[in-house]
């Protein structure tokens, strides 16, 4: 199958960073179609060589082991080809068409990692220039709009353009493989999914924790905080993909129809229970690895008073049958003690303890980064004394080592997924509208509140957040996992 994959922003930082090394990954790995281009678009006037040695020298800042040889990337640069676009100008989409009509791939893929305010105008021109043919596809990168308005803005374009079959809104959490194994371990096997309830679950934690600061993206991150950037879309995706009814199929409606159940079985927010289940916190100075770090407010571009949050934890509940009455804590931030992604679901405690001393409940966690895996936590005898206290053990499953050769990335997975036109991993307009709706409530309440609280609740760099964060959980008698 001959592709076209062209990249709108092809000197951005999340092309050169993330793109083109996923599909270099691809391309080593073999799983890269046959028969086909790669087009970086942007504004720079510079030739395909130039391109060309210009992402060579960005490629040696990939993690070593990813890393090209000079042959590899010989082989795979032969691929990529670029081109200057204005963006606003039509004749410069008229080219683009031209390029693309010369040589009538098969299929043709166009990436818009570019600022989301552009996608509708974009859209309009690739529309208004016929490249919306059934045989192109379009990719939106989050953020996804702002608030609820703007993305039903951005989406009544994007649908004027494209079917809502070629529209690919891209959740890189969703690719994966521990959140794809989390889908084989609740409908792959029948072990789990009778104990997949309120009966048997206490809580569940989703944990998206970053140890780095916003660094130099201190004007953008201003204009987004962490609700925007990780709750409305990797954590609540997170929470759909855990807390869904088994899907009649493993297709992408089908999947995305019980997503979308659960996002509208979510307890809404009211400006009462903002208050109440909803901590933000913004990070001062601290350290990480050992060495002091600035405070938000001394980062680069970070505007003076800020009161742009980057930490929230939150808690709220499905309200179905399955799980009533069970708590999820929903939790992200920049300069927390670890870099840690997971998913942990603790099981209720047995009804009736017959051994000494006080048992932990199991526990199941889902491992998304920086190891990509499971553990059960479970208890069990030494094997000494039948008056032996039980002690904590665990099983754990590393994806890496289980399934050592050639594992796919997160980007890479979605990119081969959208070159085949499947929408299993990625997100539907509704999905993320409904999203948006549901976190709304609680960025209304924030902008209300601003004066009256003096903002958000600050920590120091490198904890795990305010300290009303544990307080949150512990009045429903719970701990987050590090505190267990």
């Amino acid at each position: 199958m001959s592709f076209d994959l062209v990249f709108f922003g092809g000197t951005g930082d999340l092309t050169w960073r993330k793109l083109m090394p996923a599909l270099f990954q691809a391309f080593r790995h073999g799983k890269l179609p046959a028969g086909g281009r790669i087009l970086a678009v942007a504004r720079d006037d510079q030739s395909d060589d130039k391109y060309r040695a210009w992402l060579k020298e960005r490629f040696q800042d990939v993690e070593g082991h990813k890393r090209p040889s000079d042959e590899e990337f010989a082989r795979f640069a032969e691929m990529v080809n670029y081109r200057r676009m204005d963006l606003s100008k039509p004749e410069h989409y008229a080219g683009l068409k031209q390029w693309l009509d010369e040589r009538g791939a098969d299929t043709v893929v166009l990436y818009l990692a570019t600022s989301p305010h552009l996608f509708p105008q974009i859209c309009e021109q690739l529309g208004a220039m016929g490249l919306n043919g059934p045989h192109i596809r379009v990719v939106l990168e989050k953020p996804l709009g702002h608030d609820l308005a703007s993305a039903q803005e951005i989406n009544r374009v994007v649908r004027s353009v494209f079917s809502e079959t070629h529209a690919f809104r891209i959740d890189h959490y969703l690719g994966k493989a521990s959140v794809q194994n989390l889908m084989a371990l609740r409908f792959g096997n029948a072990l789990f999914e009778p104990l997949w309830r309120r009966e048997s679950i206490a809580n569940i934690q989703i944990t998206l924790a970053e140890s780095l600061g916003v660094g130099t993206r201190g004007d953008f991150y201003d204009r987004t905080g962490a609700l925007r950037d990780m709750i409305q879309n990797h954590a609540l995706q997170l929470l759909t993909m855990v807390a869904m009814e088994p899907p009649s199929r493993n297709d992408a409606d089908a999947i995305r129809d019980e997503k979308l159940k659960v996002l509208r079985s979510l307890r809404p927010f009211t400006e009462e229970s903002v208050q109440r289940d909803v901590v933000r916190g913004q990070y001062r100075k601290g350290t990480a690895d050992g060495k002091p770090v600035p405070g938000y407010l001394d980062e680069v571009k970070v505007p003076p008073g800020s009161h742009c949050e980057t930490f929230v934890a939150l808690r709220t509940e499905v309200q179905n049958w399955r799980w009533a009455g069970v708590p999820f804590y929903l939790r992200t931030g920049k300069r927390l003690a670890a870099r840690d992604a997971q998913i942990v679901v603790n099981f209720r405690p047995t009804p009736h303890n017959i051994f000494p001393g006080t048992n932990q409940p199991n526990k199941l966690v889902i491992k998304l980064q920086p190891e990509d895996g499971l553990e059960l936590h479970l208890l069990a005898a030494k094997g000494t004394s039948q008056q032996d206290t039980l002690a904590p053990v665990f099983l754990d499953l590393d994806f890496d080592k289980a399934f050592a050769e050639n594992r796919v990335g997160g980007y890479e997975r979605l990119l081969l997924e959208a070159i085949a036109g499947r929408l299993n991993l990625f997100v539907r307009s509704d999905e993320q509208e409904q999203a948006w709706r549901w976190v709304e409530p609680i960025l209304d309440a924030w902008s209300r509140d601003d004066h009256a609280s003096g903002g958000p609740r600050p920590y120091a760099a490198g904890t795990w957040g305010p300290a009303a964060a544990s307080a949150l959980v512990a009045r429903d008698g719970f701990a987050w996992s590090e505190e267990q």
